[in-house]
C-alpha cells in the first residue's frame, strides 16, 4: 500500500505542478502580470511535489492508524491543512529589491493567483486517489 500511496502522490504531485504551470501561464496573459520572479515554474513543481508526496505518506499514515475510517479522517485534515496553507500568500512579503506597483498589485493580483494555486495539489490528488485505491 505505501508504493501506491507514494506513486499517487509523486503523479498527484507533478501533475498539479503542470496544471500551476499552465494557470500561471494564463494569469500572465490575461491580467498582464508576472510574478516569476516570486514563483518560478521550478518552484511551482516543488511545492506541489512536496505536499502531495507529503499527503501520500499521510494518508499511509492514517489509513493504518484508522483503518475504518482513514479516508474520512485524511480528506478532513488535508482540507483544513489547504485552507490553512492560503494564510502564507496573504501574509507574504515581497523583496525590496521587486519592483511591483505598491500594494494594489499585491492585494488585486498576487493574492489572489497565490491563493488558487494552492487548491490544484488537493484537487488533483483526491481526483487521482480513486484511480490508485479502489473504494
Amino acid at each position: 500500500m505505501f508504493k501506491k500511496s507514494l506513486f499517487l502522490g509523486i503523479s498527484a504531485g507533478f501533475l498539479s505542478g503542470v496544471a500551476c504551470i499552465i494557470f500561471s501561464i494564463v494569469y500572465k496573459e490575461t491580467m498582464f502580470t508576472d510574478f516569476s520572479p516570486v514563483v518560478s515554474n521550478f518552484n511551482l513543481i516543488g511545492a506541489c511535489l512536496f505536499g502531495c508526496i507529503l499527503a501520500s505518506i499521510g494518508y499511509f499514515g492514517v489509513k493504518k492508524i484508522i483503518p475504518k475510517y482513514g479516508d474520512i479522517v485524511f480528506n478532513l485534515l488535508f482540507t483544513i491543512l489547504t485552507f490553512a496553507s492560503i494564510i502564507s500568500p496573504i501574509a507574504y512579503k515581497f523583496p525590496p529589491e521587486l519592483d511591483f506597483e505598491g500594494i494594489d498589485m499585491v492585494t488585486n493580483y498576487f493574492i489572489p493567483f497565490a491563493m488558487t494555486l494552492h487548491f490544484f495539489p488537493i484537487i488533483i490528488w483526491l481526483a487521482l486517489k480513486p484511480v490508485f485505491f479502489k473504494s
